[in-house]
């Protein structure tokens, strides 16, 4: 069984690659759907966060890392998945994906939304704030991969 598990990754942390290596345990092959991300100003431009993901992930067996534009819908028809992963650090993300959740359903009746709880050593990492500390020159290197690190410290 195929499943994807789309974000924007600006940047992919720790609490990213927890998600993957336990969905890369669950499915037959995972594919990390790195968003272009339209209504967000990213840090990384699409191919540096599909580059960093893929150097992140690239131990995992199953895994793939994949750019893509526009609907998720499309995406995941493209790619004939039938499982859609999300993460949930906190209750406050529930109501957030929730609703992400039942659009996809109207929109992909046959695929099925799973949620993963991430990891307590990560339910209060996210994208937006690492990126926060690092551009303020805070240590950010416990909540990412050295790369990654290293793309955030060139920035």
């Amino acid at each position: 069984m195929k499943a994807i598990y789309p974000g924007t990754f600006d940047p992919i942390t720790h609490g990213h690659t927890d998600i993957v290596r336990r969905a890369a345990h669950l499915f037959d092959e995972v594919i990390v759907a790195v968003a272009k991300s339209h209504g967000k100003n990213p840090l990384f431009s699409l191919d540096e966060r599909i580059e960093l993901a893929q150097t992140v992930l690239k131990d995992l067996p199953g895994v793939k890392v994949c750019g893509f534009s526009g609907l998720l819908a499309n995406f995941v028809r493209e790619q004939q998945a039938l499982v859609v992963v999300r993460g949930l650090r906190a209750v406050t993300d529930f109501e957030y994906e929730f609703q992400l959740a039942g659009m996809n359903s109207d929109l992909m009746p046959d695929v099925e939304t799973v949620f993963l709880r991430t990891d307590t050593r990560y339910t209060y990492i996210s994208a937006t704030l690492v990126r926060e500390v690092a551009l303020l020159k805070g240590d950010v290197s416990q909540f990412v991969a050295p790369p990654v690190l290293q793309a955030l410290n060139k920035r």
